[in-house]
């Protein structure tokens, strides 16, 4: 690839090294599109960096040539966030060279990383040492720290420990301008001003490049008990939930749901999966409780909430996990909806989040919703019954080789209702290029605008990832 900007390209291979600045099509075409294919532009080449200092001196070139940049992770993200917008003049700033655990504290329960530490090497590592950062998510071998505070990651533990925002205490980033901000600071109490950590989680890269973090660690657990329980509906599921929640407290970790058509999917297509329960049923909710303290009887725990959901009527069936392999196939079922939907053939995704009280309400909505739009249409929501994060996913009908050009009204269809039961259109994949259009219709005036005012007050040039959020 011959770049139009020679004093650019030398500029940069100065300051990378020939490993840290690679412009050939070929080993830059994975990272010029997104995970899903729909997004990205050719970049004028891949920033390597394998330190803050190279970082900062590359925005600097940057800057100096009006390039702007996009920075990506694992690049495992599903709104087009870590890819250039079609007609910019930029790079993509890869940071997984800068894969570093600077350290590790069981005293004060933190981790010091770089952002191109992959999830689950932090997870092999703190393993090591009866630790855990307790963020858990699909993409977890390949995703980047960098990239989990940028779209401000959840998980299906966000119920317990709260999103990627709760459990980053400092970030250091490089600015706009080619500074940099040393914020990595091992605090859980700080308020001598603006919370500025907070700010760059979930910026999607539109703020600051983040080069650093210091994350908030927890006492690995010693016992778990796992149940996959068979209810009627979501309202049925709602009801189980908050039982589960008053009787079991703060060792409940993890609520997920899906419904038949989506373990229908799953058993179909994805090899090793088998179902525990008798009998098939409307709606599942696979429920998990944790420990590090020993003497905790987990099971008798769960035991004894899930008699009462049984004396009640709201649940149907259950089973609870004898051992690891058997909690490990129950997990699967869940994890898998995405795999056994995606290999149906063509899907829309759709990620949303409602109040956990108005989960059914808005399913059931939404559901007609699409319907009317295209009757028939194969509704498969999923996700965090603890957290109200509801994947709404549909497969054209039965017979039916596509959407029919259809997309976007079903689509409006979903956020439509969404926003109607005071949800959001974007939960946890954030916004992207895929919503950022949307964003501007389903915010307020008011909201938008005080986005902008930070954008332009940070990055007054818009070389920051344009064309995200904003």
């Amino acid at each position: 690839m011959s770049v139009s900007l020679p004093d650019f390209d030398t500029n940069m291979r100065e300051a990378l090294g020939e490993r840290g600045w690679i412009t050939s099509r070929d080993d830059i075409a994975r990272q010029s599109r997104d995970w899903l294919d729909r997004f990205g532009a050719q970049p004028l080449g891949v920033a390597r960096p394998e330190s803050t200092a190279q970082v900062a001196e590359a925005v600097r070139i940057c800057v100096a040539h009006g390039v702007v940049i996009s920075p990506q992770g694992g690049n495992t993200g599903l709104a087009g966030g870590a890819v250039l917008a079609s007609g910019d003049r930029g790079i993509i700033m890869w940071l997984g060279r800068m894969n570093r655990i600077v350290s590790i504290d069981p005293i004060d329960f933190t981790a010091r990383v770089e952002a191109g530490v992959v999830l689950q090497t932090l997870h092999d590592a703190l393993a090591e040492q009866d630790l855990i950062f307790p963020l858990h998510l699909g993409s977890e071998g390949s995703a980047q720290i960098g990239g989990l505070v940028g779209t401000n990651a959840g998980g299906s533990h966000a119920m317990r420990f709260g999103m990627m925002q709760d459990l980053v205490l400092g970030l250091e980033v490089v600015l706009p301008d080619g500074t940099v901000w040393d914020g990595a600071r091992a605090l859980i109490k700080d308020n001598a001003g603006y919370q500025l950590r907070r700010l760059f989680c979930g910026a999607e890269g539109t703020l600051g490049i983040v080069t650093g973090a210091v994350l908030r660690l927890f006492p690995a657990p010693i016992a778990r008990a796992t149940a996959l329980l068979a209810v009627s509906d979501l309202n049925a599921a709602q009801s189980v939930g908050a039982l589960l929640r008053s009787r079991t407290g703060e060792f409940l970790t993890a609520m997920e749901f899906f419904g038949e058509i989506g373990l229908g999917l799953a058993m179909k297509h994805v090899d090793g999966l088998s179902f525990p329960l008798a009998a098939p049923a409307p709606t599942y909710i696979l429920v998990e409780l944790t420990t590090s303290v020993p003497g905790i009887d987990l099971d008798d725990m769960l035991q004894n909430a899930l008699a009462e959901g049984f004396e009640s009527g709201f649940v149907l069936d259950g089973a609870i996990a004898a051992n690891e392999a058997q909690r490990a196939a129950f997990w699967r079922l869940r994890e898998e909806m995405p795999e056994g939907q995606r290999l149906e053939g063509p899907q829309i995704k759709h990620d949303v989040a409602v109040p956990v009280a108005k989960l059914a309400a808005f399913v059931t909505s939404a559901s007609a919703a699409a319907d009317a739009v295209m009757p028939g249409v194969r509704i498969n929501p999923f996700g965090h019954l603890g957290d109200g994060n509801v994947h709404f996913n549909l497969t054209p009908p039965e017979g039916c080789g596509d959407f029919m050009g259809k997309q976007a009204d079903l689509s409006r269809a979903i956020y439509d209702a969404a926003v109607a039961n005071d949800g959001t259109i974007s939960a946890e994949h954030g916004l992207g290029q895929a919503k950022v259009t949307l964003a501007d219709q389903y915010r307020s005036d008011i909201e938008r605008a005080l986005m902008r005012r930070i954008k332009a007050a940070l990055d007054p040039q818009a070389i920051m990832n344009p064309g995200k959020i904003i």
